[in-house]
């Protein structure tokens, strides 16, 4: 899954001398949590909701109102903004932006180009929408939680008893575990009750069932 099919292309930006007046303003205009600081057309920063609510008085604030808006109108962006945030470009994985969002502890990251141009943004929204589409939970169906060997083939035998039930594959997950195994997450179209049991027979003789699940979760 690459960037550029799940970041919101049209994004709002800010100057280094936009207002906090501003900011908080086209975020609440707009419904976004994060504002790119652009300086001569290229990313020098990014701001959150979380900065602007931070600068801004408090509610408990003894300014009278003109004080209250001259303050608001004389902190920028340059002030608050996180500098030189991290990028990422269109063609990178959604993958990838996950990774560095995790290990950033960052909600957001600018998408620019070769040349450094922003050309989007991308979200931890963005990224559950794309985890959401992968798996095909939206479309229901049933999951398949199972444990097999972390060898080359080890899922053919599996797949050939999809096919064998007429199971159609919505989408498969893997994960090494800690016994060096491999964890498979299967969903495939639902099945009828003796069909769907059918299938789980088969499946245990050829691979550790671990769970399935329809609406809720069976264990094994």
């Amino acid at each position: 899954m690459l960037i550029r099919n799940w970041m919101t292309p049209e994004v709002i930006t800010v100057t280094p001398d936009t207002s906090l007046l501003k900011l908080g303003k086209l975020m609440r205009d707009n419904g976004v949590r994060r504002l790119p600081v652009l300086d001569n057309g290229r990313v020098a920063g990014i701001i959150s909701d979380r900065d602007v609510r931070d600068a801004s008085p408090s509610k408990a604030t003894t300014l009278d109102m003109y004080e209250m808006h001259y303050l608001l109108a004389e902190i920028k962006a340059k002030d608050i903004m996180t500098p030189r945030p991290v990028t990422i470009k269109p063609t990178d994985t959604v993958e990838k932006a996950a990774m560095i969002m995790l290990d950033k502890k960052i909600g957001g990251l600018p998408v620019v180009d070769e040349k450094g141009a922003l050309v989007g943004i991308i979200s931890d929204q963005d990224v559950f929408k794309a985890l959401v589409n992968i798996t095909g939970v939206r479309d229901g169906g049933i999951q398949l939680g199972m444990e097999i060997a972390n060898e080359a083939g080890a899922m053919r035998p599996i797949f050939d008893l999809l096919r064998k039930h007429g199971a159609r594959i919505l989408s498969v997950l893997s994960t090494n575990n800690q016994e060096g195994r491999r964890n498979i997450f299967l969903r495939i179209r639902d099945l009828p009750d003796d069909a769907r049991e059918a299938l789980l027979r088969d499946v245990q003789e050829h691979a550790r069932l671990l769970y399935w699940a329809r609406d809720e979760v069976h264990l094994a």
